[in-house]
């Protein structure tokens, strides 16, 4: 099972040869469009509507994501959300794992497209979260050495400013540098592409988050809830 994991279905069912890459292709959208329609499981949709009746993206910020669901429905929705909103990049970066495998990225291609479904959902009118954490589940996945110095930044940056989007966007812009020098040849290429392009599109997102924290009326983190 444990080789399954490291070297992908696909290539130990081929044994390596040529016929191998169009396989590999069919493998890799294989792992996208599965990863993809997990990352529409936004579960603070779900939630909202299951446990509320409501529409979570009607209230605060009108972002279905954990923070949103803490500042309207309280800790025990937000936790929810992010159990949810973990479980399935940790499923979709497996997928690509074992279909692909971990040295041919894989993993990477599956995160990516979980990121991509939960912010833009198919199941929800492509209106969702802004995937900070599907993607640092992901980060987990994919290197946890990684995660632990962007987290630890993250942490920091909220504790001492109470602003989640400055935390989310610090930790995005940092993730593509650490990345490159925690990860060891020969995946730091790939590695370093993958967060990249999951850095900008975090910051990407949060692009209304910095205009309000350049106008000082951002919404600093609370605790507190309207329920």
């Amino acid at each position: 099972m444990l080789k399954i994991i490291y070297e992908g279905l696909i290539p130990l069912l081929t044994g390596g040869t040529k016929a191998a890459i169009p396989l590999l292709v069919i493998g890799y959208i294989l792992c996208a469009v599965i990863a993809y329609l997990l990352g529409s499981l936004n579960f603070a949709m779900i939630i909202s509507r299951k446990k509320f009746n409501d529409d979570i993206r009607n209230h605060g910020s009108g972002n279905a994501g954990m923070t949103n669901m803490l500042r309207t429905y309280g800790k025990g929705a937000a936790g929810l959300t992010i159990l949810g909103d973990a479980l399935k990049a940790v499923v979709a970066v497996f997928i690509g794992w074992v279909v692909v495998g971990m040295h041919l990225g894989g993993g990477y291609v599956a995160g990516l497209c979980c990121i991509l479904g939960h912010v833009y959902p198919c199941f929800f009118g492509f209106r969702g979260g802004k995937g900070v954490v599907v993607s640092a589940a992901t980060m987990l996945m994919l290197n946890p050495a990684v995660f632990a110095v962007i987290i630890a930044i993250f942490v920091i940056t909220v504790a001492l400013t109470r602003y989640i989007s400055l935390g989310s966007c610090i930790g995005a812009a940092l993730y593509p540098f650490f990345t490159f020098y925690i990860t060891p040849q020969p995946s730091r290429g790939p590695a370093f592409l993958f967060a990249f392009v999951i850095g900008a599109f975090v910051i990407f997102l949060h692009r209304e988050n910095l205009k309000r924290l350049a106008h000082g009326t951002e919404s600093k983190f609370s605790l507190k809830s309207k329920k």
